[in-house]
């Protein structure tokens, strides 16, 4: 059943893996920190792909669910996180097909061949904005979140990943399963045609992109423990679930 395994502040120092085995064995508070540890870029990779809050929010929701009932399968050989975020993306991609002409999510590659007569890139500032500009901050973030979600989908999954989210290039190849160099290019080509929709106006900072913080992500960790002691999974969790 899920059980209180350590406090909160007890976790805290745990690495991944440590919580990961916690979570095994059914340890809510362990549960509760992978999650939101996890929330800001399961959120963003979600988002990057359906230009959603609404069901990027779903599909956060439900990566845990599926991860959490399936702990079993996780076998270590990725990361956690890097597990989380592949569901989390076969989700985002499979809910886009429900909605979207399968010509429009291979439109990709053909925009990669065609992409060849851009401007060279010019560096994309990301100084954060003076102290004394926190009013222009919020305009900046829905201008470049506007911006981004113009994007064609494979470049805005990467932009969103390397530069939003920070991962290297390396990182962001495992977690989409492809070439280091195709990361490679689609950031380039995605930092491009950022620019020339931007130009003069990228002065901000993309640290505060897709926010999933405050409220959200504390009701998260509770959505998801609710889903988890439902009947549906009683064959995932057995009598390890308490009562509410």
């Amino acid at each position: 059943m899920l059980t209180l395994v350590k406090s909160h502040g007890e976790l805290a120092d745990l690495s991944e893996a440590e919580l990961v085995e916690l979570a095994r064995q059914g340890g809510e508070n362990a549960i509760r920190l992978l999650i939101e540890r996890n929330n800001q870029r399961l959120f963003r990779a979600a988002r990057s792909v359906l230009r959603n809050d609404g069901e990027a929010e779903d599909v956060v929701q439900e990566t845990y669910v599926k991860a959490f009932t399936a702990l079993a399968s996780f076998r270590g050989e990725a990361s956690f996180s890097t597990w989380l975020i592949r569901i989390a993306l076969n989700e985002a991609v499979s809910r886009l097909r429900r909605r979207k002409p399968t010509s429009e999510l291979e439109a990709l590659d053909q925009a990669v061949s065609a992409d060849a007569g851009l401007v060279s890139l010019f560096p994309l500032s990301l100084a954060p904005l003076p102290a004394d500009m926190e009013a222009a901050r919020s305009e900046m973030r829905q201008l470049l979140e506007t911006a981004i979600d113009g994007l064609p989908e494979g470049f805005r999954t990467v932009f969103v990943l390397r530069d939003v989210e920070g991962l290297s290039t390396e990182e962001t190849a495992e977690h989409l399963n492809i070439k280091p160099e195709t990361v490679k290019t689609r950031l380039h080509r995605a930092r491009r045609m950022l620019r020339l929709v931007l130009e003069e106006q990228m002065r901000g900072s993309f640290a505060e992109l897709y926010p999933f913080d405050g409220a959200r992500c504390a009701h998260m960790a509770d959505r998801v423990i609710a889903v988890l002691r439902g009947p549906q999974n009683v064959d995932s969790w057995g009598d390890r679930l308490p009562p509410p």
